[in-house]
């Protein structure tokens, strides 16, 4: 029995050796990607090959990177609302504190201002007492002060903990004004201003007639520009003629007429639009000729080229007595008619 179970198992290995080689035929036969899926299917068999599967690593919800701008985001954010926080109770300290508190118009300082007075100023400031200075509206102040005639321009600053600077640049006068019946200031741009009743300086101008403060800034401002140059030309190369005249006319723009005034009288000279200094020397030159033939000098006309006009206008009785009063109210004492000419030296600016 055990001779034949030996040689029926040798059978079966033969068999199984036999069956084995046609598998492996077959694989030949087939394609490779089929016997390599074969060769596949007996290596998931293998208990050798299960180091090679792929292991499933864990990972974080965010990419590394995401994650690195996000706690850059979170930092800002943080670094923020501590500064908003800081910001927020100094501004409350600030706003609410006694220490910033204007208590008296001494703690606002002025400078700058000799016409303007400090009660001018201080009207317009005064609403501004027992505030806090961080609630001063300091342009709004600004333009309130420049309405000021005299002002020119002006900065309104904020000194930590109490207190307020002004500091006011004035206008500088050029020429009186015959306005309403008084005799006021005006500037090269034509504002008209009240003579400063504090004032230590004297001025001496011609009188500008015939000009209304109830006229446009801008028709002023022109008129000046006209008087501006007339004074620069009478000046020029050291004439002084300016001192010379007693009042001044701008109201055509085409004929300027200036009073020129003497120790013989006042004479209105016609000086036309340009060559002020040329015609005002024709003037000074042959006014003694002209008093010799005219028994009465009134005016001149030098506005035509090589022709001279005297007396074109007529007669004025009562305008060198209008002159005369409106120099008196501008000049300091006149004693005689020398000294009032020479009082209305313009000064320079």
């Amino acid at each position: 029995m055990a001779r034949k179970n030996s040689s029926l198992t040798a059978e079966e290995e033969l068999e199984a050796v036999a069956n084995e080689s046609a598998v492996r035929s077959r694989r030949y036969d087939e394609s490779p990607l089929d016997a390599r899926m074969l060769d596949l299917d007996d290596e998931e068999e293998s208990p050798f090959l299960r180091g090679q599967k792929r292991v499933p690593v864990r990972r974080g919800a965010l990419p590394r990177k995401a994650a690195s701008r996000l706690k850059i985001v979170l930092i800002g954010v943080s670094l923020a609302a501590c500064a908003g926080l800081v910001w927020f109770g100094l501004h409350q300290y600030a706003t609410r504190s006694w220490r910033f508190r204007l208590d008296s118009s001494d703690n606002i300082a002025i400078t700058g201002a000799s016409k303007v007075s400090r009660a001018q100023i201080m009207e317009v400031m005064a609403s501004d007492i027992d505030r806090n200075i961080f609630f001063v509206p300091l342009d709004v102040r600004k333009k309130q002060l420049e309405q000021i005639p005299w002002v020119q321009s002006a900065s309104v600053m904020r000194l930590l903990p109490d207190r307020l600077k002004i500091s006011v640049t004035e206008r500088t006068p050029v020429a009186f004004v015959e306005v309403n019946s008084r005799i006021e200031l005006i500037d090269a741009q034509g504002v008209i201003m009240e003579q400063p009743a504090n004032a230590s300086t004297s001025y001496s101008f011609p009188v500008i007639v015939s000009m209304s403060d109830t006229e446009p800034l801008s028709t002023r401002a022109a008129r000046m520009k006209t008087y501006v140059r007339l004074m620069k030309e009478l000046d020029a190369s050291g004439a002084h003629y300016s001192r010379d005249l007693s009042d001044v006319d701008l109201s055509d723009p085409d004929d300027v007429k200036a009073t020129v005034t003497d120790v013989h009288g006042a004479v209105l000279v016609h000086l036309g639009s340009s060559n002020f200094l040329e015609r005002f020397q024709t003037y000074v030159t042959h006014v003694q000729e002209w008093r010799v033939q005219f028994q009465r000098l009134q005016s001149v006309d030098l506005r035509y080229e090589h022709q001279v006009i005297v007396n074109p206008d007529p007669i004025r009785e009562t305008a060198p007595a209008v002159n005369s009063e409106a120099k008196a109210t501008a000049e300091v004492k006149p004693d005689t008619a020398k000294t009032k000419t020479a009082a209305h030296k313009a000064k320079k600016h």
